[in-house]
């Protein structure tokens, strides 16, 4: 009798992981001639962004954040020019003096986190240009990229693309609303509905060709791999194209289908870990997360 229960609840957990699976898997369509290094760059910049603020990396939008660091930095420029003025009086230069202390410890405390957001973003823009083909993306949340908390991939529709030219990197109306689309399913997924777990990092991994060599930005990591209890969540980006011709079966087979790092990938491509990390800011009692 208690054998059989135990393989009931074996069968119980082995159905509640598959529907969790499930859940946690979601695919959207694009059009086919949409899909260009553009594209790719905003989607992950965006969803890099989301995924900082959903899970309390970050005290504010990034775009928020940009913003009030770009205009500290302004404004202390300003104060020293103010400072450096001879008419000024005794109160007056002191007030400035500690405005500009507390301007200083605002850039200091943002400072290496958006020198660290803008080096991914050069990073992944260099990368572009350079693998015209980029399918695969992750972003690990944790540690370490073998100790992450959450994963997430990104995959594209295969196929080559046409190299960018250096001003083709603008993001387009169409690729706006594509990328709403994406966070808002990852809202309706429950994406960062967890409570604070405090700082931790975030690693960017991509899938490339061995030859891909970007030694300031990318470090090969061919034996990545991470905890199979980890269940990662994936965006799989479809092409119009490819939705007609891939029967209804066959989407819902690769649903349900865990992930596997090594699954389908050609044998002459790696990983590769970008060597720009954030790592997210102390927030002191942050409120819940919608």
């Amino acid at each position: 009798m208690e054998k059989t229960r135990r393989r009931e609840r074996k069968s119980a957990m082995s159905t509640t992981t598959t529907t969790m699976t499930m859940a946690k898997d979601m695919e959207i369509e694009v059009a086919s001639s949409s899909i260009d290094g553009a594209l790719i760059f905003h989607i992950v910049s965006d969803v890099l962004a989301f995924l900082l603020y959903m899970h309390q990396q970050i005290p504010s939008l990034l775009q928020d954040m940009t913003f009030e660091f770009n205009s500290l930095q302004t404004e202390y420029k300003e104060l020293d020019i103010i400072l450096t003025q001879g008419e000024l009086n005794a109160a007056s230069r002191r007030m400035h003096s500690w405005r500009k202390r507390d301007i200083k410890m605002g850039i200091r405390r943002m400072e290496k986190l958006m020198s660290t957001i803008s080096g991914i973003q050069t990073a992944l823009q260099l990368m572009i240009r350079e693998v015209l083909n980029v399918e695969h993306i992750v972003f690990v949340f944790g540690a370490s990229p073998r100790r992450p908390h959450h994963v997430y991939e990104i995959r594209f529709p295969h196929g080559t693309r046409d190299p960018l030219a250096p001003d083709d990197m603008m993001k387009s109306r169409a690729i706006e609303l594509l990328s709403r689309k994406i966070i808002r399913a990852l809202i309706s997924k429950g994406v960062g509905s967890a409570s604070y777990p405090g700082p931790f990092k975030l690693f960017l991994l991509v899938k490339a060709p061995t030859s891909f060599n970007m030694p300031v930005h990318f470090l090969p990591k061919r034996d990545f791999q991470y905890a199979k209890k980890i269940v990662p969540f994936k965006v799989q980006l479809r092409s119009r194209t490819d939705c007609q011709e891939i029967g209804t079966s066959s989407l819902v087979s690769e649903t349900m289908t865990p992930f596997n790092l090594t699954e389908n990938y050609p044998t002459n491509e790696i990983w590769f870990q970008c060597r720009h990390v954030i790592k997210g800011l102390a927030i002191g009692n942050p409120s819940p997360e919608e």
